[in-house]
């Protein structure tokens, strides 16, 4: 089951005892816990049958003590564990010698307690027996990341279901340069929708316009310039960024051009140079390949292998390791690197 499907069943009161949202992206398991939190009873019977607790301050007993209980003038009560990786689920020894009092209670939960665990940051051990026990009497959502070739696509979705549109090139923007953060994604995509009448489509203009991503002198444009050997371009976005620190932050602009070295590394190393199976294997649209294709003309493989070195290695400066260098000289010093 998808997020949207776990929220159409809740929104239709088909309840599960028990739920256990884990996984590598937070943004699916908090889609699901704010529905819960804030949609599944009536605010009136919050007081009473809701308990909201925290993986770090709280304890098994804690959560079977509210667990336990019954809801009062309802139907059910809600126990919701956040941060739920935080909290000591009990050793594997105390599941094999049956003393693992929330085992027991997973393996026989009340009917009238909606039970949710949310666990981010990392999947739940699938061997476990408590992980067995809410598969078995309830339902696990396991929140996948989604490879950065599908974020465009997600992005298109996500406005859809919003009344709003936007095209290729400016939903591959946004995923270039937020990267594969769904909830920061989210949050600069209601930005946009704000300042665009609904029904119209998202341009580059308005992410320019709206998201502080200058027209010619962003990220973007550097990793072309990059690409064509351009020093001119290079150097005047290099100095527009240290002009502009805080729209183009070095940790941002570095971990952009490690994508784009990467994915030319990955050219390389590809036997098939169709541009289908480029577009694939470098997880971009069909429309990008041309880019690669230059730089990996640009940029051999042994350069390129060198280009990454040096951007590990101006990561590492860049938090003043071995290094009192500004970020602005500090971009600089790549750049000649890099070109040269």
């Amino acid at each position: 089951m998808t997020a949207a499907d776990i929220i159409k069943d809740l929104k239709n009161r088909k309840y599960k005892p028990l739920y256990l949202l884990h996984g590598d992206e937070p943004y699916f398991i908090d889609l699901v816990g704010s529905h819960v939190e804030h949609h599944l009873l009536p605010d009136a019977e919050k007081g009473f049958n809701q308990t909201v607790l925290y993986g770090k301050d709280t304890d098994i007993m804690t959560v079977l003590n509210a667990a336990k209980r019954y809801p009062m003038m309802a139907d059910y009560q809600v126990v919701l564990v956040k941060e739920a990786q935080e909290m000591k689920w009990g050793s594997d020894s105390d599941d094999k010698k049956g003393i693992n009092p929330l085992l027991s209670y997973l393996e026989n939960p009340l009917p009238s307690t909606i039970l949710v665990f949310c666990y981010k940051y990392g999947k739940f051990d699938k061997r476990k027996k408590t992980y067995k026990a809410i598969e078995k009497n309830g339902l696990v959502f396991e929140s996948a990341a989604l490879y950065d070739s599908k974020i465009p696509a997600w992005i298109e979705g996500y406005l859809t279901e919003k009344n709003y549109k936007i095209n290729q090139q400016a939903s591959l923007m946004l995923a270039e340069y937020l990267g594969n953060d769904l909830s920061k994604i989210v949050n600069e995509v209601d930005k946009l929708m704000l300042n665009v009448a609904a029904g119209q489509e998202i341009t580059l203009k308005h992410i320019h316009d709206n998201i502080g991503i200058s027209k010619e002198y962003n990220v973007f444009e550097l990793q072309t310039a990059l690409g064509k050997k351009d020093a001119l371009k290079v150097n005047q976005i290099i100095n527009y960024f240290e002009a502009n620190p805080k729209a183009n932050p070095i940790v941002l602009v570095l971990g952009n051009l490690n994508n784009f070295f990467t994915k030319v590394l990955i050219y390389h190393y590809s036997k098939d140079k169709s541009q289908q199976n480029l577009a694939r294997e470098l997880g971009i649209s069909p429309f990008f390949v041309k880019d690669y294709e230059l730089a990996a003309r640009s940029y051999p493989y042994a350069k390129t292998m060198q280009i990454i070195s040096y951007l590990r290695e101006y990561d590492v400066k860049s938090k003043g390791v071995e290094s009192n260098t500004d970020h602005g000289g500090l971009m600089k010093e790549l750049m000649f690197k890099i070109l040269h």
